[in-house]
């Protein structure tokens, strides 16, 4: 196999981008092969604007089935991620899916368990993976030279949405069609990348605001008190109200702080440990010194192209993916934990009761009633992530 032939499920905002990727040429092991979408708009533009030699189906289940592929890639509503994953895995094709893993994360982990009985390929769309500055910041905290995590705050608040953007579908921003707002909807990527970083917290606390700033019944505005199986602590603030937002990551560790923030890392590295600093100074107001400067990075964020190329590569060579598709159940359990927290009004420990979850969950999917005023639109994500740090 010289190229991996490539469907994918759901041609909407990303599915589209990916298409367009592919055709540039920026995936040059992967050939576009076929694509599904249920909706006619969508198949018209895919008539429109794809070669003659690509295959549309209606469903998914079609593409799977047709056996013009190698692999597929799912980009449908969340709920169906795990369905089709399966599915796919089942008729012996590789699979690399969108983020989030799903909406709950039993319905994910039944997902991995057939991943696990799978020899095919199984990645996820992490695409923030692929940023140098946080690619930095995972090998600098995980390495532990600079000593333990104390303190982890990240105000992720850029990911501003106008009303237009949850009218442009009838499943967005429902708990019956989406599941949630900007934890399932944005944040995946923030949640994957702070436990990917510094590890799952084993407790949280969290007020998830629905429809607080948006005319939608999922949480737009979310506030989010984390502890660390070590004693470190966090806080995670985000929002698609601010304007502007803000997107600053800061980890303090033992041996000083790292900060993420306007495309660049700066580091404050102490030069003794704090920990034994504090208990060797001979005065109550000696402070630790140490000196500031921007960490070098290689510059390299390939986003969701690098995903991709990583993903052909895992097929054909054997090379490392990005992000292993079973990783993606990690971040969905700390969005799981957060908003059964909120809901629950108390603080829940991490793994999530998986079973209570989905029961509330549930009593949410029940009280959804849908949407007025739905204007159908697909969007150009292109410059939604670029080369920030988003």
């Amino acid at each position: 196999m010289e190229q991996v032939k490539l469907g994918i499920i759901g041609i909407g905002n990303m599915g589209s981008g990916h298409c367009n990727n592919i055709l540039a040429g920026k995936t040059p092991e992967i050939t576009l092969a076929a694509v599904a979408d249920r909706k006619e708009a969508r198949r018209t533009w895919a008539k429109e604007n794809l070669p003659e030699n690509v295959a549309i189906f209606t469903t998914g289940e079609e593409l799977i089935e047709s056996g013009l592929c190698d692999a597929v890639l799912v980009a449908v509503p969340h709920y169906d991620h795990p369905r089709y994953v399966i599915m796919a895995l089942e008729h012996g094709l590789h699979v690399m899916s969108e983020k989030p893993a799903g909406v709950y994360a039993k319905q994910v982990r039944e997902m991995n368990e057939a991943a696990a009985k799978s020899d095919r390929i199984f990645g996820m769309m992490f695409n923030q993976r692929t940023n140098c500055v946080y690619r930095k910041m995972h090998e600098m905290v995980q390495s532990g030279k600079y000593g333990q995590i104390k303190r982890v705050n990240w105000i992720i608040t850029d990911w501003y949405r106008t009303q237009a953007y949850y009218n442009s579908g009838e499943w967005r921003a429902t708990w019956d069609g989406e599941g949630g707002g900007v934890l399932l909807n944005q944040c995946p990527h923030n949640l994957d990348l702070l436990q990917w970083i510094c590890g799952l917290p084993t407790r949280v606390h969290a007020f998830c605001h629905n429809g607080k700033w948006h005319d939608i019944e999922v949480e737009d505005d979310v506030t989010a008190y984390l502890e660390f199986e070590n004693g470190a602590t966090g806080v995670f603030v985000t929002t698609t109200a601010d304007a502007p937002g803000t997107n600053r990551l800061e980890i303090t560790l033992e041996c000083g702080r790292l900060i993420a923030e306007h495309d660049k890392l700066t580091f404050f590295e102490l030069d003794q440990n704090e920990r034994e600093y504090c208990f060797a100074a001979k005065t109550g107001f000696d402070q630790p010194t140490g000196h500031e400067y921007e960490v070098p990075l290689d510059g390299e964020n390939p986003q969701h192209v690098g995903v991709l190329n990583a993903f052909s590569g895992a097929i054909l060579r054997g090379e490392p993916l990005v992000a292993d598709g079973t990783e993606g159940i990690r971040g969905l359990q700390l969005s799981n934990a957060m908003h059964l927290s909120s809901w629950l009004d108390q603080t829940v420990t991490l793994p999530v009761d998986e079973d209570l979850f989905l029961e509330k969950l549930n009593e949410h999917r029940a009280a959804s009633k849908g949407k007025k005023d739905v204007q159908e639109v697909t969007f150009d994500t292109s410059n939604s992530y670029g080369s920030k740090v988003k």
